[in-house]
This record gives C-alpha cells, sequence and structure tokens, in this order.
C-alpha cells in the first residue's frame, strides 16, 4: 500500500487547508511521507498561484512543520512549477513541472479552469481542437527541460472535461499522434510520471491522468509512475490510491516514491 503523497496544495494558493491541518490528517492516517506543490508564482494568474510573498511564507511554515513533527512524519516542501512560472526552484525537495496555460495571441489562457475557458482556448487555436492538443503536448514534451521538474505533471491535463464535455475525440490520430510523441520525448528523461487523482476527487472524470492509452505507451517505453492526489482538501490525500495502485501494477509499471 502507498502511504505516501507528493501533490498537494494548501491556502498558500487555490487548498482548502492550511498546511498544519493538512499534516495532522496523514499522521491520523498512517502516512509516512507528505510532499506539499503549492502553485509557483506567475505574472499573469494572481488567483490560483502563489503570490511572490506568499511562496517566502510557504516555504517557512513547512520548514517549521518539518521540524516540528519530526519523527512523525517526513515532510518535504516542492513546488508545482508551471511551464511560464518566473520564480527559481532552488531550495526546493522536488518538482512537479506542469503546462496550465498556452500563450497565443499575447494571452496566457488556462488549460483546465472551467469549460467555457476551454472553448475560449480552443477558439484561439483556429477553432481546431488538435491545433490546440498539438500546441500543449509541444510543451508539456519540454516540461522537465523548462522547470528542472522532478515529477511530470497531470500529464494530459486537456482531457479534464472529456467525460462531460465533447471538445475533442481521444481517438483522433493528430490527438494520438502528439501525445505518445510527448510521451517519448519524456522517457529518456528518466522522470517518473503522474497518476493523478485530481480531477477525479472534483466530480469531473471518473478515471485518473493519464489515460490508459498513454499509460500502456509509457509501460511500453519503460517508464515509470508516481501516485498523485493533486489534493485540494485534506479530505482527498492519497485519493483512490488503491486502484491506482492496481492499475499501474495491471500495466507492469514501476510505482516509485520520492
Amino acid at each position: 500500500m502507498i502511504l505516501s503523497d507528493f501533490h498537494l496544495h494548501t491556502n498558500f494558493c487555490d487548498g482548502k487547508n492550511d498546511p498544519e491541518s493538512i499534516v495532522i490528517e496523514a499522521i491520523s492516517r498512517g502516512m509516512k511521507k507528505l510532499g506539499f506543490s503549492g502553485h509557483s508564482h506567475t505574472p499573469f494568474d494572481a488567483g490560483a498561484n502563489m503570490s511572490i510573498e506568499n511562496t517566502a511564507k510557504y516555504r517557512a511554515e513547512i520548514q517549521r512543520l518539518k521540524e516540528k513533527y519530526r519523527g512523525q512524519i517526513k515532510i518535504l516542501c516542492g513546488t508545482e512549477q508551471d511551464y511560464y512560472s518566473d520564480m527559481s526552484t532552488e531550495g526546493y525537495d522536488y518538482v512537479i513541472g506542469s503546462v496550465h496555460y498556452l500563450h497565443i495571441n499575447g494571452q496566457y489562457i488556462s488549460t483546465d479552469n472551467t469549460p467555457e475557458i476551454f472553448a475560449d482556448l480552443i477558439h484561439e487555436c483556429n477553432d481546431d481542437p488538435y491545433d490546440m492538443a498539438e500546441r500543449y503536448f509541444a510543451l508539456v514534451s519540454d516540461v522537465v527541460n523548462k522547470t528542472g521538474a522532478d515529477i511530470i505533471g497531470h500529464f494530459d491535463l486537456i482531457t479534464k472535461f472529456s467525460e462531460k464535455y465533447t471538445f475533442f475525440d481521444e481517438d483522433n490520430e493528430r490527438y494520438i499522434k502528439a501525445a505518445l510523441s510527448a510521451v517519448d520525448a519524456l522517457i529518456g528523461t528518466g522522470k517518473p510520471f503522474e497518476i493523478n487523482t485530481g480531477a477525479i476527487s472534483r466530480g469531473w472524470r471518473t478515471t485518473p491522468y493519464p489515460s490508459r492509452r498513454i499509460l500502456e505507451h509509457i509501460a511500453s517505453r519503460g517508464g515509470r509512475v508516481i501516485l498523485s492526489s493533486d489534493a485540494h482538501d485534506k479530505r482527498n490525500l492519497m485519493y483512490k490510491f488503491n486502484e491506482c495502485e492496481e492499475l499501474a501494477r495491471s500495466l507492469g509499471l514501476e510505482i516509485v516514491e520520492l
């Protein structure tokens, strides 16, 4: 059983809970390791990401908790570094590299905020969802190089709304080619891909990121995975990890921890 979770958000960014309450919840569940990963500052989106001031406060608070709960649980201070973040990752225990925006026509448009914004994103990509997917996966293929990531975050995030809205077809040849080419580009880095349950806990999906097809391709290339809840609420720590562990094992994927 996996008793660690390394993708967690607090009220220093867009999470619901303060860090200490999350630590207390984790200890009550018998967790061995807990990794915080605040959304890195970006100059164009103050809503979801840590401010520069909150970044300093976040790092200081996680350090305090490391000392306070030493011997009860191992705590790591990480960051979810967006492709377009302007912050240094120096001094963090680990980095999750993610693509949350596309930069198009002078504007940064979110890939996962709301269905309405996602529809606008496709419109800006010449009303072509596969053009959008190709642009997105081109950035994802470079995310480790750009962010110095130790973990590849929610690889196919653009499928967040796919179960409720028909924005595009994941069986489309252009989509498949773009996605699998990005996997191929990242395999050589040796960095693990998240199996991320965040969209399930929020009610958008019934299956984790990445899709089974992509996980099968990762397995065929000898890639590794790490389980992540992407929790923004302490109640969702290790969300559906038992099912994800079973899925990974069934595909022959090696599950790693930090």
